[in-house]
């Protein structure tokens, strides 16, 4: 067992040691001892590593002593972090009044049969007046928004929303505005352009022109619809389309095609979904199984051997092409890989770019300065947007404030905006502005963004008119009712929007100018750290760099499948602590390719470290 973890970790941490050598005793004695001490096994020990190495700016950081130990220090401080997290959400969430208090083993819990059954007493009617009961009764009533209370109708940075819990949690939690490292730049591509200077003063009139180069309509399925029959024709149909795209890449005839699942001593090509052969676990080199169409291998799956592969890197629902051969008909051996064909790059004609040009110069006279325009200004969000323990938005405000000050000629910012893993949105246990209570009984959770969430857009747009907000939603928004994935927008009715406000699907490519931007609220980097299974020598050592290519060369911005378990993921500061998870509809997982060309830049939130990485050069 410890020569096995000794390979592994050699074999993980390869990339990270001077001329390919083995780690030094004392190195693996320390990285044995980090995964001691916070039972972690070695991939997710190498995935710190990696994390580290970012965040210490360097990719190429070599392992030694020196570094094990702060790596050590690093993981140790990540999780006392956790810890201390977990222990605020728990006080948090500790709420009297749903709790049965002084109820012995005799009575009724919830007083349920009081006064219907003979001789049963009432809940802590013994020695107690009727008021007290009268109270706890009161305690048991569902949060309305009935409790809402008059606060400032502005919700401004400086508005505070009250929190649930006593004055010691609120000095245990940082402010915003006093958080650690704000404005940071953590990575900059292309370092060797300078960065223009801001305008000094909004333009007179916008400078892009968006063009949805996805179907948005077709977003408008109805959910919590899906047929088993219909879902399992999409994932086969799109296993026999990568199949024609293989042939025609590699030049290959129809005869190098054949089912994995059949016995036979000719090599072939085999295209399929990668799989587990077991619906709980994480997927490993053990567990892999090709799984085929039912027009190439009846629907079959068979478990893979990778043989003389010198490296691999494969997750669920990947769609692969190998060759090799069956000849027990028990299983795969793999020969080699075949490589995936590409989308091409967009392209634009020279007379459109010059209208681009002419607008960014915003003069059609202008044409005629040689100077070159100003370069586009794009910002970019993702949320959620405010912390567990308010209903402030304060990064909101903060983002709107940067994209005021600078005059960005657009905003994109992703969902969730009124996230259902946010404690007080879960609970219900909130406060409006008091403008909100004009009709109590009429109060959504379209008020609720319409007085703490729409102001911070109108502030921006008075400062700067022609900015373009682009609103991508969330399958963990409240204010969605379209549960799944793909998503369509919401609608601005009753949000009191901004004109300048637009709000597209949930994934969607778009054109700004000439630029094709490929855009998701969901979190697939993540997911698919979690499911990865790697294993020799691999095309790329860093995983920051493998995960975006898995989504352009799979095509689709949601390319595994089945996802992750909610229960796998990190926990959320809601009472059950289970978040939501990914929430496909298979039957329209078509709704999520990238369709005819691979976007210029590819934007996907993620709870891992914020990343900006070249995945693909044009030769």
């Amino acid at each position: 067992m410890v020569e096995s973890t000794e390979t592994e970790l050699n074999e993980l941490f390869s990339s990270a040691i001077p001329s390919g050598n083995r780690l030094e005793p004392d190195v693996l004695a320390e990285l044995q001892s980090i995964m001691r001490l916070h039972s972690i096994p070695a991939q997710e020990l190498f995935y710190k590593w990696e994390s580290y190495s970012m965040k210490m700016g360097s990719d190429d950081m070599n392992l030694n002593l020196d570094t094990a130990r702060s790596l050590k220090k690093d993981v140790q401080g990540g999780l006392e972090r956790e810890n201390r997290s977990k222990a605020h959400v728990l006080n948090s969430n500790k709420r009297g009044g749903a709790t049965p208090r002084n109820v012995t083993s005799n009575s009724d819990v919830f007083g349920m049969l009081d006064g219907l059954v003979p001789n049963t007493p009432r809940t802590g009617s013994t020695n107690k007046p009727n008021g007290a009961n009268r109270r706890r009764a009161g305690n048991l009533e569902t949060p309305s928004f009935s409790r809402i209370k008059a606060e400032p109708a502005s919700s401004s940075p400086d508005f505070k929303t009250p929190r649930p819990g006593d004055q010691q949690n609120r000095q245990n939690i940082q402010n915003f505005n006093d958080r650690a490292n704000a404005g940071q730049v953590v990575e900059v591509l292309n370092d060797h352009l300078q960065a223009p200077d801001p305008p000094i003063a909004p333009y007179p009139k916008p400078r892009i022109k968006l063009t949805a180069n996805s179907d948005k309509d077709k977003l408008s399925y109805k959910p919590m619809a899906m047929k088993s029959s219909e879902a399992s024709e999409i994932l086969d149909d799109r296993i026999d389309e990568f199949m024609l795209l293989v042939q025609a890449h590699h030049k290959l005839e129809d005869s190098a095609f054949g089912s994995a699942a059949s016995q036979s001593i000719n090599e072939i090509v085999a295209v399929g979904r990668i799989a587990s052969d077991s619906l709980e676990g994480k997927l490993n080199t053990s567990s892999l199984v090709l799984e085929m169409s039912r027009r190439m291998g009846a629907g079959l799956r068979i478990p893979l051997k990778m043989g003389t592969v010198s490296g691999f890197q494969f997750f669920p629902g990947q769609i692969v092409a190998v060759r090799g051969i069956n000849t027990s008909g028990e299983n795969f051996t793999v020969s080699d890989i075949l490589e995936m064909p590409l989308l091409p790059s967009a392209a634009s004609t020279p007379a459109g770019l010059m209208t681009h040009v002419q607008r960014l110069k915003g003069d059609p006279d202008a044409m005629d300065d040689d100077s070159e325009p100003a370069p586009l200004n794009v910002l970019l969000g993702a949320g959620p947007y405010t912390a567990d323990n308010n209903l402030d938005f304060e990064p909101l405000h903060a983002l709107c404030s940067q994209a005021a000050d600078s005059y960005v000629d657009a905003l994109v910012l992703t969902g969730p905006f009124l996230d259902i893993d946010h404690p007080l949105i879960a609970s219900g246990d909130f406060d409006l502005p008091d403008e909100a209570m004009a009709e109590p009984d009429t109060i959504t959770m379209s008020t609720v963004f319409k007085y703490l969430i729409s102001p911070a857009f109108h502030q921006l747009v008075t400062s700067n008119p022609h900015c373009t907000i682009l609103l991508v939603p969330s399958v963990k928004d409240a204010i969605s009712k379209h549960v799944s994935w793909p998503q369509e927008s919401f609608p601005k009715k009753d949000l009191n929007l901004p004109k300048s406000v637009r709000i597209i699907g949930n994934p969607m490519t778009l054109s700004i100018n000439e630029i094709v931007l490929g855009i998701s609220s969901q979190d697939i980097l993540t997911e698919l750290r979690h499911e990865e299974v790697t294993g020799g020598k691999l095309k790329d050592a860093s995983l920051l760099a493998r995960v975006p290519k898995y989504m352009i060369e799979q095509r689709h911005f949601f390319p595994l499948f089945p996802p992750v378990d909610r229960q796998a993921l990190p926990n959320t500061g809601t009472v059950g602590g289970v978040p939501a998870g990914a929430m496909l509809d298979a039957s329209y997982l078509k709704l999520g390719e990238m369709l005819t060309v691979r976007p210029d830049l590819l934007v996907v939130p993620s709870a891992l470290s914020p990343f900006a990485k070249v995945s693909f050069r044009e030769e």
